[in-house]
C-alpha cells in the first residue's frame, strides 16, 4: 500500500492511494495529501479487521444497489401496497435524478440538491418528504450491508409533515343515512361494512380481513389486514381489540344470519367465491357503492377510511382517555392528539354521552323519517 504524488498533464498535482485487494490492484485519487493519507489509514485498518467491502462497495450505482435492495429486502419485508408506492416514487423521482450516481459519491449536498430539484419541479412537500424517507431507508440498508459508511440522507432536512386538512368526523346521523340507503337497496353486506368502519373504528383493510371468530361477545379482535388482495399483519404489526358496541353487534348478527350462519373461520365480508377481496374489487366498491351512498348522506368526497374517525370521536365524547382511544384505534397517543386535538377541545366541559346512546338516537330518528316515506309507496 502506498500514497504517491502524481502530476497530471494539466500540471495539477494529485495524490493517489494504491492497495491490493485479493488478486486485484486498487487505486483512488485525492486532491489533497491529507485526505489521501487518511484514506490509506482507513483502508489499512479495514484490511486488518476484515472490513474492506465498504470501500469498494461504494462504487456500485444507486440504481444497481436498488435492484439488490428490492429483491433482498423489499419483497420479503414490505407489504405489496408499500412496494407499489415505493416503486412509483423510485421510477418518477429517484431513478431519473440519482440512479446513475455511485453510492460513495452520494453526499448530503447532492441529496439536498435533489430535494431542491423536486421542489422546483412542483412536487408537493408531502411527496418530497415521502421520497426522502424512502431514499433514506434504501441507503440505510447500504450502510448495514457495508456498501457505505454513512447515510447521506440523514443530514438533509425534510419538509415538515403537515396534515392537509383538519379531520371532520362524520356524524352518526350521516352514517345512519348511508346505512338506511344501502339497506333500501338490499345491500345488507355493504350497510354492515359501513357500520363496522364507523362504529368499530377499523381501517378498511382490517374490516375486510375479519373472520367470524374475530367477532366476540363484547369485542372485535383485530389481528390482520387485507392489502392488494393479500392478507397480512395490521398496519402497526400489533394485535388489538376494540369495543363491540351493541348497535354494531346487532348489525353483525343480522348479517351473519342472512349469510347462512357461516362458520367461525369464514370471512365476515367475503369477496368473489368466498375469497378475500381483490384490490380491484375494493376500488370498484368504493366508487360504485360507497361514494354514491356517502354523497346522498352529505359526505361528498368522503373515503371509507374517514368513517373510523366517528368511532374515535364517539369514544372521546364518552370521556375515554387519549391512551385508550389510541389503543382501540391502533395508533400512538401522540397521533391521537395530533389528529383529534381539536375534537377534544370542543368536547371539553360538555355533557358526556354514551356512544351506544348516540348511535341508537340517530338510528331511531332515521326510522321515524323513513316511516312516512314508506307509507306513500
Amino acid at each position: 500500500m502506498s500514497v504517491e504524488k502524481v502530476t497530471r498533464k494539466s500540471g495539477a498535482v494529485v495524490w493517489r492511494v494504491r492497495w491490493r485487494e485479493g488478486l486485484r490492484n486498487r487505486a483512488r485519487t485525492f486532491d489533497r495529501k491529507g485526505d489521501a493519507q487518511r484514506f490509506e489509514t482507513e483502508v489499512r485498518r479495514r484490511q486488518q479487521t476484515g472490513d474492506l467491502p465498504p470501500v469498494e462497495g461504494g462504487r456500485e450505482t444507486l440504481g444497481a444497489f436498488a435492484d439488490t435492495w428490492w429483491q433482498t429486502y423489499a419483497i420479503p419485508n414490505l407489504a405489496p401496497k408499500t412496494r407499489r408506492i415505493y416503486a412509483e416514487l423510485w421510477d418518477r423521482h429517484v431513478l431519473p435524478r440519482l440512479g446513475g450516481i455511485a453510492l460513495r459519491e452520494l453526499t448530503p449536498e447532492i441529496v439536498a440538491s435533489f430535494r431542491a430539484d423536486l421542489t422546483a419541479a412542483g412536487v408537493g412537500d408531502a411527496t418530497v418528504h415521502k421520497t426522502l424517507a424512502f431514499l433514506q431507508s434504501v441507503l440505510q440498508r447500504a450502510v448495514e450491508w457495508r456498501r457505505i459508511d454513512l447515510n447521506p440522507v440523514k443530514a438533509v432536512r425534510k419538509p415538515p409533515q403537515r396534515r392537509a386538512r383538519v379531520i371532520d368526523p362524520p356524524s352518526a346521523a350521516s352514517v345512519e343515512l348511508m346505512r338506511a340507503d344501502l339497506r333500501a337497496q338490499t345491500r345488507l353486506r355493504d350497510a354492515t361494512l359501513v357500520c363496522v368502519l364507523a362504529y368499530g373504528g377499523l381501517r378498511p383493510g382490517e374490516a375486510l380481513a375479519l373472520e367470524w371468530r374475530h367477532v366476540r361477545e363484547r369485542t372485535i379482535l383485530v389481528e390482520r389486514a387485507l392489502a392488494l388482495g393479500e392478507l397480512k399483519v395490521t398496519k402497526t404489526g400489533q394485535t388489538r381489540t376494540v369495543r363491540l358496541l351493541s348497535p354494531l353487534a346487532a348489525d353483525l348478527a343480522e348479517w351473519r344470519l342472512a349469510s347462512g350462519r357461516p362458520d367461525a373461520s369464514s370471512l365476515v365480508f367475503p369477496g368473489w367465491n368466498d375469497e378475500p377481496w381483490r384490490d380491484t374489487s375494493y376500488r370498484n366498491w368504493r366508487r360504485r357503492i360507497f361514494a354514491p351512498a356517502a354523497r346522498a348522506a352529505g359526505l361528498e368526497g368522503s373515503r371509507p377510511y374517514d368513517l373510523r374517525h366517528l368511532f374515535c370521536s364517539l369514544l372521546l365524547a364518552e370521556g375515554a382517555s387519549v391512551v385508550e382511544v389510541a389503543r382501540q384505534a391502533g395508533h400512538s397517543p401522540a397521533m391521537t392528539l395530533s389528529t383529534y386535538g381539536h375534537v377534544i377541545e370542543e368536547l371539553e366541559g360538555g355533557e358526556r354521552r354514551s356512544a351506544e346512546d348516540v348511535i341508537r338516537a340517530a338510528r331511531e330518528a332515521r326510522l321515524v323519517v323513513s316511516r312516512p316515506l314508506a307509507s306513500k309507496r
